[in-house]
């Protein structure tokens, strides 16, 4: 019988706490006239990557999601419940987004998880996990019938 190492989990100083609740309501107020609010989670030399880029620092992160809410009507995050291991932060989300070029601005779901560092009240490091095919692929007009049969022939 082997015997696995534990990581004792907290609810996290309330620095974590409040820059996750600063995270939180950002990400759920988003919209292409206010990405500066960026300035007031992240730190100036945060490192960002999600499947689609990896930018590094706060200039690189405020026009990365410039270009990415350019075309969005509306984005909404349900948060699950976080996993705080000191300054290490994983929260499960689902996106509920419409965007301009996405499925006719119809409502996509995007099942995800935020993997954060944070230090001094800021976000130093961001990784987003998520399906894009899910985001994307399943919802172009082609070759989303494609992957929406491929899935329910899979599964």
């Amino acid at each position: 019988m082997s015997t696995a190492s534990v990581i004792e989990m907290s609810k996290g100083s309330a620095s974590v706490t409040d820059a996750l609740k600063k995270f939180k309501q950002l990400f759920n107020n988003l919209s292409a006239g206010n990405i500066r609010d960026i300035r007031d989670v992240y730190s100036h030399d945060v490192m960002f990557r999600d499947p689609f880029s990896a930018v590094e620092g706060i200039d690189e992160l405020v026009e990365y999601f410039s270009g990415a809410y350019a075309n969005v009507i509306s984005c909404h995050f349900d948060f699950g419940e976080p996993v705080i291991n000191g300054r290490d932060v994983c929260i499960p989300w689902i996106m509920r987004l419409r965007h301009k070029r996405i499925r006719n601005g119809h409502q996509v779901n995007v099942d995800g998880i935020s993997q954060l560092k944070i230090s001094n009240g800021k976000v130093t490091s961001h990784r987003d996990y998520f399906d894009v095919g899910q985001l994307l692929y399943e919802n172009l007009p082609v070759l989303g019938k494609a992957i929406r049969w491929i899935r329910s022939q899979a599964g």
